[in-house]
C-alpha cells in the first residue's frame, strides 16, 4: 500500500479523554495509514455525551479557533496541509470560522481537499442546534470536495426523505449540483433486515459520474449502536481516496472493510449476556476497539465488493 507520507491533514472536530469519537476516532487511523495529522479540538470532554452520568469539559469558541489557526499562519504552517477534515461542531459562529479557515488554506494550496462530515444527527434525532442546518446546506456543503453524511443527515440537508434507491441518487445529484465532487453515504436503511447499503458517487468534468453500491451485512444483535463510526468512516475515506489515487470504488471497499473489522473486534470484547440482549450494553462497552484493530486498519481485508451502477 502506498503511504500517505506527503499528506498532512488538519482535523477540526471534537475530542474526548476516554473513548473514541471525533478526533479520537479519526486521528489514529490516519496516522497508522501514514498521514501526518494536526488536530484542533472543537471540544474537550471527559467522555462522549451519551454516558448515563453525563460529561464534563470545555468548548472551544470561534475566537479561540481563529487564534489557534492564526498561530499556524504566523509560522507558515498552514501552507503544509493537503487536506482539511471536519466533524462535530456545536455552534454557528464556529462553523463559519471553519469556512474562513478553509478559504485561507485554499489561498495557499488550491489543490487542498476538504472532507466534510456534516455531523448533525442520526436515527431521526438531531443533536446539534437547528440553526447549523442552513449554514451547512448553504455555506459549507458548496465548499466540500468530499462529503460523508449518514442517511438522516442527507435527508436534513436535501429536505427530502429517503425511501428508495432513486431517492438516494436524487439526493446525491443535489450534492453534485452544489459543487461536491464525491458523495459517500456510509450506510442507509435501504437494505434488507440483515443488511445496510452504502453508496458513493464521484463526478468530474472529464469522466462524468461514477456510481457504486456496497451491501454490508449487519453485525451483532441490532441492539448495540456504536459511537464514533461516522468519524472513523470519514477519516478512512479521506485516507484511501488519497492512497488509491481517487478510485472511489476501492476507497469505499477499503473504508467499509476496516469499519466492519473494527466493529467485529469491538463486539468480541462485549460479554455474551449483553450480546444476547439479557443485560443492557453500557456506553463504555460500545467504545470502538481502535487500537486493537491496528492491523485491520493498516491492511484491510476486502471481502465486500462494490457494484458499479
Amino acid at each position: 500500500m502506498a503511504s500517505g507520507a506527503f499528506n498532512r491533514v488538519l482535523s477540526i472536530q471534537s475530542h474526548v479523554v476516554h473513548g473514541h469519537v471525533g478526533n479520537k476516532s479519526a486521528v489514529f487511523p490516519l496516522q497508522v495509514l501514514g498521514f501526518e495529522v494536526d488536530q484542533i479540538n472543537s471540544v474537550q470532554f471527559s467522555n462522549h455525551t451519551g454516558y448515563k452520568n453525563g460529561f464534563k469539559g470545555q468548548v472551544l469558541n470561534e475566537k479561540e479557533l481563529a487564534d489557534v489557526y492564526a498561530g499556524l499562519v504566523d509560522n507558515d504552517l498552514h501552507k503544509l496541509y493537503t487536506h482539511l477534515l471536519t466533524g462535530y461542531v456545536g455552534n454557528s459562529a464556529f462553523l463559519r470560522e471553519i469556512a474562513s479557515i478553509l478559504r485561507s488554506l485554499r489561498g495557499v494550496n488550491e489543490k487542498l481537499i476538504y472532507v466534510c462530515d456534516p455531523v448533525m444527527g442520526d436515527d431521526g434525532i438531531m443533536y446539534v442546534p437547528k440553526e447549523l442546518l442552513p449554514i451547512y446546506r448553504d455555506e459549507i456543503v458548496p465548499l466540500a470536495d468530499i462529503i460523508t453524511p449518514n442517511q438522516y443527515e442527507v435527508e436534513l440537508l436535501t429536505g427530502k426523505q429517503i425511501k428508495t434507491e432513486t431517492d438516494i441518487w436524487d439526493a446525491v445529484q443535489w450534492f453534485h449540483e452544489k459543487g461536491v465532487r464525491t458523495v459517500a453515504i456510509s450506510s442507509s436503511e435501504l437494505g434488507s433486515k440483515d443488511t445496510l447499503l452504502a453508496y458513493v458517487s464521484n463526478r468530474t468534468a472529464a469522466a462524468g459520474t461514477e456510481k457504486y453500491r456496497l451491501t454490508i451485512p449487519k453485525q451483532g444483535n441490532n441492539l448495540i449502536r456504536f459511537t464514533g463510526t461516522g468519524d472513523l468512516f470519514a477519516s478512512l475515506f479521506l485516507a484511501h481516496s488519497a492512497l488509491t489515487n481517487y478510485d472511489v470504488g476501492a476507497t469505499l471497499e477499503r473504508a467499509i472493510a476496516t469499519l466492519q473489522a473494527v466493529i467485529a473486534k469491538t463486539l468480541s470484547f462485549i460479554p455474551e449476556p449483553v450480546l444476547q440482549g439479557k443485560v443492557p450494553v453500557t456506553s463504555q462497552q460500545r467504545e470502538l476497539k481502535l487500537i486493537q484493530s491496528k492491523a485491520d486498519i493498516e491492511q484491510p481485508k476486502i471481502t465486500l465488493k462494490c457494484e458499479k451502477l
